[in-house]
């Protein structure tokens, strides 16, 4: 297949490319820089120079595409809920434009946008947008259910809070961050609140896998681990910067973890057994844990 993939040059978007390209599919990456299309063709793949807004470039590189993935996502969280929009957007153009045919569309969700509590699995509904207190990044799994209504065949995977792994910028690095500037690791409570967890390169085998697969209406769990407590998390920040790790209150965290505290307090157990019994998904990669122990999140402390 020759497949486009949005946000190629991404943390998730380059190993979804290299996992691709492995596979023995081509790749046409969506870039934005000449940096970025240098790192394609490293991996074998071409890169192609558009933004998602410019229409026109998008429509001829999507004629040129047997099937998309969507990993693009803006992660500025001082504007998240108009990124999220401008999500939902990006999928209902795509979707428009695979009317009519068989080529399959893989978007990106976040296991977030479940309800925090029980065990979530790949049938739970995601929060309803309409509901004053949702998630607004469940925007793009209702542009995603659209589209599917149109006879596109739609998968979506769902990732967890921790997609983990070496260049990893996400919600571990900011926790290390607010560590360095705090001078201890903290957890709220007791620390149990969990988050579930995956490695890159295990994401990215399921996104090929799903593309593989062109499912219609499905979705799909990139979850390793079902949810690894924020105290474990925490004490093993600690160990790599060699500071102290401590329990604060609810009321402290909101100064401690700042505009991050939502997400540190986030509790959800995930499971992935759908996804694996469906696809023949196993992951194998390294845990969370290995990846903080090995010292890769840790470069400079």
């Amino acid at each position: 297949m020759r497949i486009l993939v949005t946000g190629a040059a991404g943390f998730v978007g380059s190993a979804v490319v290299k996992d691709l390209v492995d596979a023995g599919h081509r790749v046409i990456g969506l870039v934005r820089s000449a940096a970025a299309a240098g790192m394609l063709a490293t991996l074998g793949a071409e890169a192609y120079a558009a933004d998602l807004r410019e229409r026109d470039s998008l429509r001829a590189a999507l004629a040129r595409a047997d099937g998309v993935i969507h990993t693009a996502f803006n992660h500025d969280f001082s504007q998240f809920r108009a990124n999220c929009e401008a999500d939902r957007d990006v999928i209902e153009f795509l979707g428009g434009e695979l009317t009519g045919s068989d080529r399959p569309l893989i978007v990106t969700s976040a296991i977030g946008v479940l309800p925090k509590h029980g065990l979530v699995t790949e049938a739970t509904d995601a929060v309803p947008l309409s509901d004053a207190a949702a998630n607004p990044r469940a925007a793009s799994e209702i542009a995603a259910d659209a589209v599917a209504e149109l006879g596109v065949p739609v998968s979506i995977v769902r990732l967890p809070p921790s997609v983990h792994g070496e260049g990893d910028r996400a919600f571990v690095p900011t926790l290390i961050d607010i560590a360095r500037a705090k001078g201890f690791s903290a957890y709220v409570g007791n620390g149990e609140n969990r988050w579930p967890a995956v490695h890159r390169c295990d994401a990215a085998r399921l996104y090929r896998l799903a593309a593989e697969r062109a499912s219609t209406h499905a979705r799909f769990h990139a979850v390793a681990e079902q949810g690894i407590p924020l105290r474990n998390i925490a004490t093993a920040i600690g160990t790599g910067l060699d500071l102290p790790v401590a329990p604060i209150d609810a009321e402290a965290a909101l100064n401690h973890f700042g505009w991050f505290n939502h997400f540190a307090a986030m509790d959800i157990r995930a499971s992935s057994a759908e996804t694996r019994r469906n696809l023949g998904w196993s992951p194998g990669g390294s845990t969370l844990l290995e990846d903080l122990a090995a010292g890769v999140y840790f470069g400079g402390s």
